[in-house]
């Protein structure tokens, strides 16, 4: 009973600190963009560093993620990990700072991060006094080493996935795992990483600690070494793969992310578009005020076959502009035959609508086309195709009836014979006579 009330104060320390923190901190408190993705869209030659920090239970996690991400190219995973001791050991602030001064100094995209094996830590306060191990002296303390130590790859602006501690066979240091994980997990938000639970996955049928259990296969294995702390072999493979999931959904975020043109910086331009990137006017220039209320590109690189922009080009396009004109004749009401030229207008098409244009007729039936308005005079387009339609037209979804009526919030004209036409004697679709299949009230 001991143990359950020193959790739940715990647990209600952690928590008062997590509100205290939110509340006094911005609304966007991690840091971190809603609208951009976890990863960055443009590595370094378009690779991503991967590094793993942390003590015994890092060394392996690294061979787990090995085999789960070794074929990958996009990621180039150190071989080593890179060592986090005891926080609780002597000289803690020496051994920071020479950790801080490695990380500045090497490429870092990917930060994986598991420390905890040796639980419990012993901490000291100011006058070389111990810590009761859980208390709430100890939890202050070990949170503000956590943060000195995050603030190490939230400097370097890394993505940093940080794995929690999983299940003990001891219950005290079990209890003692739970509470460290809640601080984990807290100052992980508040620092724009992410949490990564391996504490449910290698819990039993009941919740409790387990050394077999169900690998990547769904067979039962033995997970667990018979200290009841580290991973087998499969083991190690199953904890690198809550870490892949992740990973794997944030790698094709960001390649998503970089497909969207965007009218962004220069490089970003590049990267998306090369050799026709709008080049971003000086602040002071009159162009650049000319443009400041408009958000036009004003200035067009040359086209992708390397010829120079067309002076009638009014897009970042890839096709010039191609008017024609077409002659109709036309009979007056005195019978005399009269010919009139119109105009076609067609103007300059971007390669990326072309190609989007000539996948959607050539790719079977037809789904809805959605077109919005990205800024800077960018037009975004995409094609969505149900699963199992059938060739049909389709209204913008913006002209959809539960847009208009559920987001714009319109008042729908009521269809003659639907249930919401109130009006009588009911009339139909096309005509104003009564309807011959209602029956009139009697009386």
């Amino acid at each position: 009973m001991s143990g359950f009330l020193q959790r739940l104060r715990l647990s209600i320390a952690t928590g008062a600190a997590l509100l205290a923190a939110v509340l006094t901190a911005p609304a966007n408190a991690a840091g971190v963009d809603q609208g951009a993705t976890f990863l960055t869209p443009f590595p370094d030659n378009d690779v991503y560093q991967v590094t793993v920090f942390g003590d015994g239970f890092a060394n392996g996690l690294l061979g787990g993620f090995i085999k789960a991400f070794g074929s990958d190219v996009r990621l180039n995973i150190q071989r080593q990990v890179t060592p986090i001791t005891n926080l609780a050991s002597s000289g803690f602030e020496a051994k920071i700072t020479a950790l801080g001064n490695k990380v500045d100094a090497d490429p870092l995209n990917i930060a994986i991060v598991m420390i905890g094996e040796d639980n419990p830590m012993t901490f000291r306060d100011a006058d070389g006094k111990r810590l009761a191990i859980g208390s709430d002296p100890w939890i202050a303390e070990y949170t503000r080493r956590l943060d000195r130590l995050m603030r190490i790859f939230k400097r370097k602006n890394a993505s940093v996935y940080w794995v929690g501690l999983p299940n003990l066979a001891r219950n005290d240091a079990n209890e003692l795992a739970q509470a460290m994980n809640d601080v984990i997990r807290e100052r992980a938000y508040l620092n724009g990483f992410k949490y990564i639970d391996a504490y449910q996955g290698f819990t039993d049928e009941n919740g409790g600690y387990s050394a077999y259990g169900p690998d990547l296969e769904g067979a039962i294995r033995l997970l667990r070494l018979r200290n009841g702390v580290n991973f087998t072999e499969v083991g190690n493979r199953k904890l690198a793969h809550f870490v892949e999931k992740e990973l794997r959904s944030d790698l094709n975020q960001a390649k998503a992310n970089r497909n969207v043109p965007l009218l962004g910086a220069e490089a970003e331009q590049e990267r998306i578009n090369p050799g026709n990137a709008v080049k971003t006017p000086a602040p002071s220039s009159p162009v650049a005020q000319q443009s400041s209320d408009s958000k036009t590109p004003v200035v067009h690189g040359a086209a992708l076959d390397g010829t120079p922009p067309s002076p009638n080009s009014n897009a970042l396009g890839d096709q010039k502009v191609d008017n024609g004109k077409i002659t109709l004749k036309l009979q007056t009401p005195s019978g005399r035959i009269e010919t009139q030229t119109v105009e076609i207008v067609r103007p300059a098409i971007p390669a990326s609508v072309v190609a989007l244009m000539a996948r959607r007729e050539g790719s079977g039936p037809r789904g809805d086309l959605i077109v919005d308005q990205i800024g800077g005079g960018v037009t975004l387009m995409s094609s969505i195709t149900p699963a199992g339609s059938r060739e049909r037209g389709r209204l913008s979804p913006t002209q959809a009836p539960y847009f208009r009526l559920l987001v714009k919030g319109e008042r729908l004209q009521p269809k003659p014979g639907r249930a919401d036409d109130v009006s009588w004697p009911p009339k139909s679709d096309s005509t104003s006579e009564v309807n011959p299949d209602v029956t009139p009230p009697r009386g």
